[in-house]
């Protein structure tokens, strides 16, 4: 199980370290913000490549914004917003995450991306007790592509899910004090095994 929300910068900037170290024949290029923190982190190697950026246009979620809505660079929870993609001749794996709020209610948020997911098929509804949006991504031949709810669908958070487990969309809509917090996911995966 994938968990999106819990997609840090850090755990990325940790796998690419470890890329550095597996392929020695590799280019490294690190892009850093003003304030000195990483950026984007791109890394080639013979066998493939690795991008990791803070840095994510909305638009490579292939969801509109929610009309009004405010950027966050991180969610309540602290977790950043995230571009990674990760490619080999073998498989492929890349995951978009944004982070908004808005001070309308989130039944108008819900209805919104119910709409606006449509265009993908048929769009599951999920409530859980976890925030930030969350997939389920296994690999092999013999399991099930189609996506559900996880855990005993009971919560607070709305999830919206539409798709394949290898090409799936999920909008989390979270109830604040006044409004809500949603997050943008888009999923795309390949590989040998076709996942």
């Amino acid at each position: 199980m994938i968990d999106q929300s819990s997609l840090p910068w850090r755990r990325a900037y940790a796998v690419a370290l470890a890329a550095i170290m597996v392929f020695p024949a590799c280019s490294v290029n690190v892009k850093k913000g003003d304030s000195g923190d990483e950026k984007n982190v791109d890394i080639t190697t013979p066998v493939g490549g690795l991008h990791v950026s803070k840095e994510v246009d909305p638009r490579d979620t292939g969801m509109s914004v929610y009309p009004g809505a405010r950027r966050k660079e991180k969610s309540d929870k602290g977790d950043d917003n995230a571009n990674l993609g990760i490619s080999t001749s073998l498989f492929g794996f890349k995951v978009v995450v944004v982070h908004y709020e808005s001070d309308d209610a989130p039944e108008k948020v819900v209805a919104y991306y119910q709409n606006e997911l449509k265009r993908y098929g048929s769009v599951l509804e999920c409530h859980t007790r976890d925030s930030g949006g969350h997939t389920n991504v296994e690999m092999g031949k013999d399991k099930s592509h189609s996506l559900k709810c996880e855990n005993d669908n009971e919560g607070k958070t709305i999830e919206l899910k539409v798709g394949q487990e290898e090409n799936q969309h999920v909008v989390a809509i979270e109830p604040q004090a006044k409004g809500c917090e949603f997050t943008l996911v888009k999923v795309q995966t390949h590989g040998s095994d076709t996942i």
